[in-house]
């Protein structure tokens, strides 16, 4: 809309025909803006909604300012008029018709009468209490327009454009949400079973009531931008939407997790039924072993092996009961519980396999350390020799004899080993000290 300019002394012929020029090009832009309000979808929209709250308030407002408008403009277009007919009197305006031009294009020449409802509800330019009739200079009238204008398309462009935007996508989410409880349902994710399932009902509860909300009260999720004097300034506050539409997104993986569960659930129960298998195999072959090493090793610490994992097994069958009723959700939390603990399981049965054969093991290297080096002398021609023979025979005894000293057969062999070192001409054993006679050594 246009700008009227300010009054001054008695106009002139010319100064007339401008002002009148300039009247009549803001009739025509105030004309073509009011019929582009009163055509606006917002506002048609808002004359059939049934509102509530803020909306409520202010499109009672916005109504009234918008009668007024059209009588303002009523009262601009009959001034219009009257100031041509006075200037089509008479070619050269006489100046009486001056003065009564500069009286009607500059004075307070503009009644403009309402009725009461209309001005108790619209905004006065000053902000005071609404009159029956008011009296305008035609600059007053078009700021007065402008302002009116401005308040109500501002709160029509806002309506509109959160109607445009939420109720839509709204609609949308509220679609992805039915496809997504119906995926719940079918692997038993279901409200008061399963906290997605909860989340689920929650969603749906929040996005009926947002729409409700949205469609009642638009302006109450209408966020103004700051700074903007421009009408419309501002964009559509999504913040519930937002966060119901992460809500959904979290329930969705949940559910992902749940699908992927039940696809890979019989192989990940064969794989820990395998697994508890071989640990409870190693824990038995350990108490087998460790009666093995009690009763062929001695002075030695055995340690006790405990037994297979009872509690373990009870989780798995409870994951198999799980299965077979369609719990995925219970499920899923209880097989990455299990498969941590099997693995766990399974490393503790062999440790404990081999610390119960460590002496087994170190029999066995002490049998093998003596057969190299009776291999060895042999090679060099000595397997007859006297010496070398009682000394092998005598760690061989020990070391084939139960229950074995493993203290004393170790040093056996590091005789033997190191009565063939001398022999053979080679450095001493490792360990030995000092050098020994052959029959001392012999007679010790």
């Amino acid at each position: 809309m246009g700008v009227t300019d300010p009054a001054g002394p008695v106009m002139d012929r010319d100064e007339v025909d401008r002002a009148l020029a300039r009247l009549g090009a803001e009739h025509e832009a105030i004309e073509t803006s009011l019929l582009a309000l009163q055509d606006h979808a917002g506002r048609r929209l808002l004359e059939g909604a049934d509102l509530t709250g803020v909306t409520k308030e202010r499109w009672t407002g916005a109504e009234a300012s918008i009668t007024l408008l059209w009588a303002y403009f009523d009262a601009y277009t009959d001034a219009l008029r009257a100031g041509r007919e006075i200037r089509s009197r008479r070619r050269w305006s006489s100046r009486e018709d001056l003065v009564e031009l500069t009286e009607l294009l500059r004075g307070e020449a503009v009644t403009v009468a309402g009725s009461a409802t209309a001005t108790a509800n619209a905004p006065t330019l000053h902000g005071g209490p609404g009159k029956l009739s008011e009296r305008f200079s035609l600059v007053t009238l078009v700021d007065r327009m402008n302002e009116l204008y401005a308040t109500s398309l501002d709160m029509v462009v806002a309506a509109d454009a959160v109607w445009s935007a939420l109720p839509a996508r709204i609609d949308l989410l509220a679609a992805e949400l039915q496809r997504t409880r119906r995926l719940a349902h079918s692997v038993g994710v279901r409200p008061g079973e399963h906290p997605a399932g909860d989340d689920l009902e929650r969603i749906t509860r929040t996005l009926t009531r947002l729409r409700e909300q949205v469609i009642s009260d638009p302006l109450a999720f209408w966020v103004p931008a700051p700074g903007s004097s421009a009408p419309g300034g501002g964009k559509p506050d999504t913040t519930v939407y937002d966060r119901e539409a992460r809500a959904l997104e979290d329930v969705r993986r949940e559910i992902d997790a749940v699908l992927t569960v039940r696809q890979d659930a019989e192989a990940r129960l064969v794989k820990l039924r395998d697994v508890l298998s071989r640990a409870d195999r190693t824990l038995a072959e350990a108490r087998t072993a460790r009666g093995e090493v009690l009763a062929k090793i001695a002075a030695t610490e055995v340690p006790v092996v405990s037994g297979p994992p009872t509690a373990l097994h009870e989780q798995l069958s409870t994951a198999a009961e799980y299965r077979r009723h369609a719990q995925w959700h219970r499920l899923s939390p209880l097989l990455d519980s299990l498969e941590r603990k099997a693995e766990d399981e399974l490393l503790r049965a062999r440790e404990s396999l081999t610390a119960v054969t460590q002496p087994l093991a170190v029999r066995a290297e002490l049998r093998g350390r003596l057969d190299a080096y009776k291999a060895k002398v042999a090679r060099h021609g000595f397997a007859e020799d006297p010496f070398l023979v009682e000394r092998y025979d005598a760690a061989r005894r020990m070391l084939w004899s139960a229950p074995c000293d493993l203290r004393v057969a170790e040093q056996a062999v590091l005789r033997y080993q190191r009565a063939a070192a001398e022999l053979l001409g080679a450095p001493r054993a490792p360990g030995q000290d000092g050098t020994e006679d052959r029959r001392g050594e012999s007679s010790s």
